[in-house]
């Protein structure tokens, strides 16, 4: 099973910029590889991050194949109200992964 953390301010004021970390533990396997006997080792990566604020996207990215092992995803929104942030990893092999962390703004 992943772990996956988010990182974001436990409270903002209103139309403040937030820093939002996403991190999830997965090791990313290239598909181009091989084993010490010549066999290639299958393609495992993580294919899209989404993340909504109160149920609204602000961020989607497609991932491929060159990105690092436990990738740390680090992006910036504007504090609008009280909610939840819900962060979502997708990849082959029906790896899904959810985190999901409050702010209040005040």
């Amino acid at each position: 099973m992943a772990e996956a953390i988010v990182s974001v301010p436990a409270t903002a004021g209103r139309g403040e910029i937030i820093e939002i970390k996403a991190l999830v533990r997965h090791p990313m396997e290239t598909g181009f590889r091989h084993t010490q006997l010549g066999e290639r080792i299958p393609r495992n990566i993580i294919t899209q991050f989404t993340c909504t604020y109160d149920g609204a996207e602000i961020l989607r990215a497609t991932l491929h194949p060159a990105i690092t092992a436990n990738p740390l995803l680090v992006f910036t929104t504007v504090a609008t109200n009280s909610g939840e942030l819900e962060c979502r990893w997708s990849g082959d092999h029906g790896f899904v992964v959810t985190e999901k962390a409050a702010i209040v703004v005040r």
